[in-house]
Formats: C-alpha cells, sequence, structure tokens
C-alpha cells in the first residue's frame, strides 16, 4: 500500500466526514444563533453567527470538489477555467473571513470584559455589523487576483497561479497574514481578557459572559492549532525550494501535506461541538431550538386533603 493511496483515502473519508458534520454542525449555528434574541445582540454572537456561514461556504467549495475527485477521478478545476478560478477566489476569500471573524471574537471579548466602560461601550452590534461588512469588502478584494491570476497551466493540466507574483506572494500570505499575524493578535487580547477576567470581581455586573469567554476561548486555542502547522508548511517549503528532491521525499511531502490540510479542515468543521461542549446555555438552546423541548416552571396543584 503506497503513501499516496494512503493519502487519497485520508483526503476522501475525512472529506465526507467534515462535509457532513462539520455543514450540518454550522447550519446548527446559524439556526441558533440567528433565532435566540440574547444572540442576535450580542456582538460576538453575530461573529459566531457569520462565521458559520462562511465556515459552510469553504467547506462546501473545499470538500465537494475532493470527494468527486478521489471518489470518480474527474477533478473539476483541471478542466473547467471558469471553476478553477473561481474555487480558488471563494476559498482564499471565505477562510480569510473567517479567520478574521475568530479573531474579532476574541477582541470583542476583550472590550466586554474590560473595567473601563467606555472599552466596554466599543462591544456594541452595530459596529459589529459595520465591521463584518468592511472584512467581507477587503477579503473579497484580495480574492480578485487569485480569480484573475489562476488558471489551467497548458504545461502541467493542472489549475495553478500562471502569475509568478502571485505565486510568490502566497507563501508570505499564508506565512505571515494567515499564521503569524493573526495567531499573534488572538494570543494578545487572549491574553488581556484572561488578566481582566482575574482582575475582574463580578463580570456580571459588567455584562459579561462566562460561558460566552469559554466558548470563545477555546474556538481561539482551535484556530491557533489548526492554522500554526499551515504557517510551518510553507516556511519548510520555503527554505527546500531550491532543493532537488527524490520521489521518496516527495511522497512524504504530499502525506504530510494532506495531514496539515486534513487538520485545518477541523477548524471549519467543528465549531458547533466547541460550542456545544462548552456552553450549557448553547446547549439547551440547541434543545430547545432543534426539539422544542423548553424548560418551564410547573406548578402541581394541592391534591394533599384536610
Amino acid at each position: 500500500m503506497s503513501l499516496t493511496y494512503v493519502s487519497q483515502q485520508i483526503s476522501l473519508y475525512s472529506g465526507i466526514v467534515y462535509l457532513i458534520f462539520g455543514v450540518t454542525g454550522n447550519t446548527i449555528n446559524i439556526y441558533v444563533f440567528s433565532s435566540v434574541s440574547a444572540y442576535r445582540r450580542t456582538p460576538t454572537t453575530f461573529y459566531f453567527l457569520s462565521e458559520s456561514i462562511f465556515k459552510n461556504i469553504y467547506l462546501l467549495t473545499n470538500l465537494v470538489p475532493r470527494i468527486i475527485t478521489f471518489s470518480y477521478g474527474y477533478d473539476f478545476t483541471n478542466v473547467s477555467s471558469l471553476w478553477c478560478k473561481f474555487r480558488q477566489a471563494i476559498l482564499m476569500m471565505s477562510g480569510a473571513t473567517t479567520l478574521s471573524l475568530t479573531t474579532l471574537s476574541i477582541i470583542d471579548q476583550y472590550l466586554v470584559t474590560s473595567s473601563n466602560p467606555s472599552v466596554r461601550r466599543m462591544s456594541r452590534i452595530q459596529v459589529s455589523h459595520r465591521i463584518l461588512l468592511i472584512i467581507v469588502i477587503i477579503c473579497s478584494l484580495h480574492a480578485v487576483s487569485f480569480f484573475v491570476y489562476f488558471d489551467i497551466s497548458s504545461i502541467t493540466k493542472t489549475c495553478i497561479s500562471l502569475n509568478s507574483t502571485l505565486s510568490n506572494y502566497m507563501p508570505i500570505y499564508f506565512i505571515v497574514i494567515a499564521c503569524i499575524i493573526p495567531i499573534s493578535i488572538m494570543s494578545l487580547f487572549g491574553y488581556l481578557t484572561y488578566r481582566n477576567i482575574r482582575q475582574t470581581i463580578a463580570l456580571v455586573e459588567q455584562h459579561a459572559d462566562r460561558q460566552l469567554i469559554k466558548m470563545t476561548f477555546l474556538q481561539v486555542m482551535l484556530a491557533f492549532i489548526d492554522t500554526a502547522p499551515l504557517g510551518s508548511l510553507y516556511i519548510y517549503n520555503m527554505i527546500t525550494s531550491g532543493m532537488i528532491k527524490d520521489q521518496d521525499r516527495l511522497m512524504k511531502e504530499y502525506f504530510a501535506y494532506v495531514i496539515i490540510s486534513t487538520e485545518i479542515t477541523l477548524y471549519f468543521a467543528s465549531s458547533f461541538y466547541v460550542f456545544l461542549f462548552s456552553s450549557s446555555r448553547f446547549r439547551r438552546n440547541v434543545k430547545e431550538r432543534l426539539f422544542g423541548k423548553r424548560q418551564t416552571n410547573v406548578i402541581l396543584p394541592n391534591t394533599q386533603t384536610k
């Protein structure tokens, strides 16, 4: 059994699992966060709602073609020039937007837990709406170059960047913009939020939600764990780009790429289960919305006879 075959089977079956559970979980997130009034008024959960939408876009655009390729041997990206361009642009836009929203959620928790009232007032749902619009516009404009310069190579017959500048920019983007900058911001504001919590006697007085803080921290930890290896992979590729590699080494590098890609996809597929694990209120809201199990106070009649 070759390493290439093992890599293809991992890509296929992990793709099927992530597609089923990821899209289902993100869809439940969208339904719960949009239907519970308390969640709709909170900037962090608004970021979670928007993030779930873009995660579904990423999963569907990334995994459906992958499953078809490894199941039937037909890769649309190597056949259709338009799909090659469109898929790459959508992946870049949705991936960057999702990571930005995760970063914004921990920033918002820092604002909410601050002891300074003027800082807390910066956490407003109206501001979050404007920030989301700005992020989507920036990420969409950034993805335009990928739509323009990605195409099917006449030599390799695969979907790649045909622009040397873009090809040189992509490792820098994944190392610096997609990994170092968001991880640094998440780490900084995660520390500042933790410091706020330690210094605050009563979070309730500041309208801070401990369960929401826990949901955010776990989401940020997942993003950190899943995106850091991607930066390491691109650093390795840059260091070894001038080396002559034999077939055995190329197969091992491809296997490592598949494992890291599988780990990254976990970030896009697991937020619902992270929220379910970390918040009893979220679990209760899921039960109420999906199964109609609403907890009510029932007054039993007094049947005692005198």
